[in-house]
């Protein structure tokens, strides 16, 4: 979320890098970054803290009326994060947009039709489920990655887990004496499949052409058709599976 105005409707509150800022009940941490041409607000992927960024220290009372003036979507987000991420609560999750029910029914999850088993003795236990969706995620990777490696004739990489709170995935291209490599986030099996496939054709497409060009997005679209509506789903949604399970999936 951005703002492109420099006109600041704060000028008397006092701002460092770094600071922090009582929004009305929400923590509010404000950061200076040179390189960013606007105002952002976000929630940080790693801590759960809103930010407001601004290009300079004098812009920072700009980032804070930006955040003001949209207090009710940064509350939103705050909110959806914290559902996440209480796994013990919740009593299903949507694999690849499938639902599952989670059954706390002893302690060797196995995922069968619309459900998942051996979640915990008698409460649900948020390690045993994110164990359960990363063995799902890793099986459904693994097979698309050598779907749309063959599609690209390409020798079909090493494929793995990553638990980055920022980024969906990563790509190794060959390089002497070593193999490529896909690493995703296992996150991604709670988005659907078709948005969670785009991550892993973009990747497989890295192994062709490391860059973001014409002949990169040329590729993707040969795979999974046009990208905009799976990128933009995960500009809206990204926030909240990042969130999910971060206190126990180390």
């Amino acid at each position: 979320m951005r703002l492109a105005s420099r006109r600041s409707v704060e000028p008397a509150i006092r701002m460092a890098d770094g600071g922090r800022f009582d929004l009305d009940g929400i923590g509010l941490r404000l950061k200076v970054n040179p390189r960013s041409r606007r105002i952002s607000l976000r929630i940080d992927p790693r801590t759960g803290e809103a930010v407001a960024m601004a290009p300079s220290a004098r812009r920072l009372g700009d980032a804070v009326a930006f955040a003001r003036a949209r207090r009710d979507w940064l509350s939103e987000r705050l909110a959806a994060r914290a559902k996440a991420a209480r796994l013990e609560s919740i009593d299903a999750v949507d694999l690849f947009g499938a639902s599952h029910t989670l059954r706390p029914d002893g302690r060797r999850p196995r995922l069968g039709p619309g459900v998942i088993r051996g979640c915990g003795d008698g409460v649900v236990d948020p390690q045993l489920v994110v164990r359960a969706i990363r063995g799902a995620a890793l099986a459904v990777f693994r097979d698309r990655v050598a779907v749309h490696c063959a599609r690209l004739d390409t020798p079909t990489p090493r494929v793995s887990l990553s638990n980055a709170h920022s980024r969906w995935g990563s790509c190794t291209a060959t390089k002497a004496g070593h193999g490529a490599s896909v690493r995703l986030s296992w996150r991604l099996a709670l988005a659907p499949f078709a948005v969670a496939d785009y991550v892993v054709a973009h990747e497989c497409a890295h192994l062709l052409e490391q860059n973001h060009g014409p002949k990169f997005w040329a590729l993707v679209r040969e795979l999974v058709g046009e990208p905009s509506p799976h990128r933009a789903w995960l500009r809206r949604e990204g926030q909240g599976l990042h969130g999910f399970g971060r206190a126990v999936s180390g």
